[in-house]
């Protein structure tokens, strides 16, 4: 099972390629804030908010997510991706109010929802060179529960992370 799970995990971390490129000499750390990226937990996305997959901030999974077209939005995502894409419905509690930042290993769309609206990105960029981050979006969250919808990936496979920046 172990051997199962380290597979998944390697092939998911290689098809981050926007982040990694044939300079590379080896996958670099991320900051400290991104710490657990390097131990990406398995997680199954939900398929809508009802099934949302929970989240820690500050762990990494290693996300399996269905076909969109299998996947209820709470909101329709404003770049869903076509029938050959995959999505997935999850959730986080900010305890701290504070800056957050979604981290992932693909271009995917995202979209953060606090009570069924869309919270408000304050920053766009990509990941350190040669992390596998590919993407990285942060919100300023109040304490409260969020919902992270995840669409137009190219891939039924995902690493992602939420995680409170430092103040």
């Amino acid at each position: 099972m172990q051997q199962m799970f380290n597979a998944l995990i390697a092939a998911i971390l290689m098809q981050a390629p926007a982040a990694t490129n044939d300079a590379c000499p080896a996958v670099v750390a991320p900051p400290a804030e991104l710490s657990g990226w390097a131990s990406p937990r398995p997680l199954d996305a939900g398929r809508d908010e009802t099934h949302a997959a929970m989240l820690t901030p500050g762990v990494a999974v290693a996300a399996r997510l269905p076909s969109t077209r299998n996947v209820r939005y709470v909101m329709r995502p404003e770049k869903p991706g076509g029938s050959v894409s995959y999505g997935g419905v999850f959730a986080f509690t900010v305890a701290t109010p504070g800056r957050y930042r979604i981290a992932l290993g693909s271009a995917a769309w995202i979209d953060v929802l606090a009570q069924r609206k869309p919270a408000a990105s304050v920053a766009h960029g990509h990941g350190p060179a040669c992390t596998g981050i590919r993407k990285m979006v942060d919100f300023d969250l109040a304490a409260g529960r969020y919902v992270l919808q995840i669409a137009g990936n190219g891939s039924a496979n995902l690493p992602l992370m939420v995680t409170k920046l430092p103040a």
